[in-house]
């Protein structure tokens, strides 16, 4: 199980002061949707020189019309990330033209469909999608697996009914970790560390408890020493 670091402060100073406090570890830096409109693709370059071992998750969800998001898929590669994310709610034409387009590149980055949010609860899931929420995640999951992507973005919830209904190899990547039970926030599905490695997930991604905390390095560590103990 892998430690993505969400970099979601306001402004872009924290975030490379955070960076720097971290460099040395072994763990993925997630740029999200706002910190790479704000900073753009040069970002990247600057995450890479403060520490090259840095793996990068651009989480940009994306979302168009099959050849846009092929193209964009292909963009994203060319930066040279290595992981990033669509939504498989795009539908199996478009998963798999990403795929195919992403074969063009000599060094593709995983490629993780977003399932559904975890600030989804099942009532405004159901709202949105006329479905409830666990059986559509799972189909979405198995629509994304024949469509040739590495995993899929879920919540702990679904991770291991996901697994179990397309192939234990297949990645599953859990926002809305809450390290040591802190507060819920804006996510409605959450967990802990105990219950994303009982779920077999893949990657898990941590956010607010490691930047708003008042010492990030130490949490961190804590984070990696804790799931050193799950091996």
């Amino acid at each position: 199980m892998q430690l993505c670091i969400a970099l979601d402060f306001e402004e872009k100073s924290k975030n490379i002061s955070l960076l720097r406090e971290l460099k040395g570890l072994n763990i993925w830096i997630k740029v999200g949707l706002q910190a790479y409109i704000r900073d753009g693709a040069s970002f990247i370059e600057e995450i890479k020189k403060i520490d090259s071992h840095f793996k990068i998750f651009l989480d940009l969800k994306l979302y168009d019309i099959p050849n846009t998001m092929a193209n964009a898929a292909l963009e994203c590669a060319k930066i040279g990330v290595d992981m990033i994310t669509l939504h498989t709610s795009s539908a199996a034409e478009a998963m798999e033209k990403v795929m195919q387009n992403l074969s063009k590149n000599l060094k593709r980055p995983l490629v993780m469909g977003v399932t559904a949010l975890t600030s989804f609860d099942e009532e405004s899931f159901k709202s949105i999608y006329n479905s409830s929420l666990q059986p559509h995640t799972i189909n979405l999951a198995k629509i994304a697996y024949q469509s040739g992507l590495d995993g899929v973005v879920c919540s702990v919830h679904e991770s291991l009914l996901i697994k179990q209904a397309t192939n234990f190899n297949f990645l599953t990547l859990t926002p809305g970790i809450r390290p040591f039970n802190e507060t819920k926030d804006d996510q409605k599905r959450v967990a802990d560390l105990k219950e994303a490695k009982n779920a077999l997930s893949d990657f898990i991604v941590i956010g607010r408890p490691i930047y708003q905390s008042n010492d990030p390095l130490k949490i961190t560590q804590k984070i990696l020493t804790n799931l050193g103990k799950f091996k």
